[in-house]
């Protein structure tokens, strides 16, 4: 193997190792801490500036890549403010200066190739020194999506936004990796960022879970219609160590009488902890053992498997079209 395909085939073990093991935080403890990924933030950036100077790229797409960092590390590190940097905290002034570089080099980049535009890197007539630079300068459009979907709750953990963020730096673009079968990749026009092409993997893999609810509930006698796809049983008291939300509750009905009653959705908000014990305790005092619960599933521990297609295919949509004749 070349210089590339060592850097490529190890950034996709960097891929499997970090994910794997934050998919692993996030499920059991539900929290990923930043120090994990400021960490695993180390090799990404390292194999990123690998790649640039085996291309020997020129010094405003170093910059460039340095500002599409600085951006993602808000999530993480947060913006420092004006006040922040008069105070003098070294963190603060050396961000600032992270981001002075990352503009310095969108600036001077956007100069130079303000006459090849990105459709002209797409159709192919775009130079290797604009391809480049574009391509470099693209890693903004998956971090500045999922930071939206985080911030209109799209996307509600806090890790599975860092952690998309993160594979955006690892994995700036489809020649990053390795593909196994890219016939579809190289013939499609357009291509979804990998990050984002990992999302919807995710998602897809998501979809297998209800089959997987179903077969087991009906193999444990379950027959709930409303139920059996996406949640299942158990004891009361086992429900405040669990990572789940609660769907049995006791309802007042017009006669006086109290009923069980079954949510099919999970609340809208999770509720407080008082909250919680409340209403297992309602539920013991009127009987009740053996409850309906949802699972909580981080995104985090559908988004490892889903490097595996992602490894295998690329981005599906450029998979999917063709076979659908598009």
């Amino acid at each position: 193997m070349d210089s590339a395909e060592i850097v490529s085939w190890t950034r996709l073990i960097v891929l499997l190792l970090a994910l794997g093991i934050a998919a692993w935080l996030d499920h059991k403890e539900r929290r990923v801490p930043n120090e994990f990924w400021i960490t695993w933030s180390k090799p990404a950036i390292f194999l990123w500036t690998l790649d640039l100077l085996l291309v020997e790229a020129e010094w405003y797409v170093f910059a460039t890549a340095a500002g599409m960092v600085a951006y993602a590390s808000i999530a993480v590190i947060g913006r420092p403010s004006l006040k922040d940097i008069k105070s003098g905290n070294p963190l603060d002034i050396a961000v600032s200066a992270w981001y002075i570089v990352g503009i310095t080099g969108v600036v001077q980049g956007l100069m130079m190739h303000t006459d090849e535009s990105l459709l002209s890197v797409i159709s192919g007539d775009a130079s290797e020194a604009a391809t480049l630079w574009w391509s470099t300068f693209a890693v903004f459009i998956p971090i500045f999506l999922v930071d939206m979907a985080w911030r209109m709750r799209l996307i509600h953990g806090g890790a599975d936004c860092k952690g998309l963020m993160w594979v955006s730096i690892l994995v700036p673009s489809w020649s990053s990796i390795p593909l196994i079968y890219p016939e579809s990749m190289e013939t499609a026009a357009i291509a979804m960022p990998p990050a984002i092409a990992l999302l919807v993997w995710g998602g897809l893999a998501f979809l297998i879970l209800p089959i997987i609810m179903i077969i087991k509930n009906l193999k444990d006698g379950k027959t709930n219609l409303k139920l059996i796809w996406h949640a299942e049983r158990m004891h009361v008291d086992k429900v405040l160590q669990s990572h789940v939300w609660l769907l049995s509750t006791i309802a007042d009905m017009p006669n006086g009488d109290k009923k069980i009653v079954h949510r099919t959705r999970a609340p809208a908000k999770t509720p407080s902890l008082d909250k919680l014990k409340t209403e297992i305790n309602i539920l013991k005092e009127n009987g009740v053992e053996v409850v309906w619960i949802t699972r909580k599933y981080p995104l985090l521990v559908f988004l490892w498997p889903a490097i595996i297609p992602m490894f295998l295919f690329g981005g599906p949509m450029a998979y999917m079209m063709p076979l659908l004749g598009l």
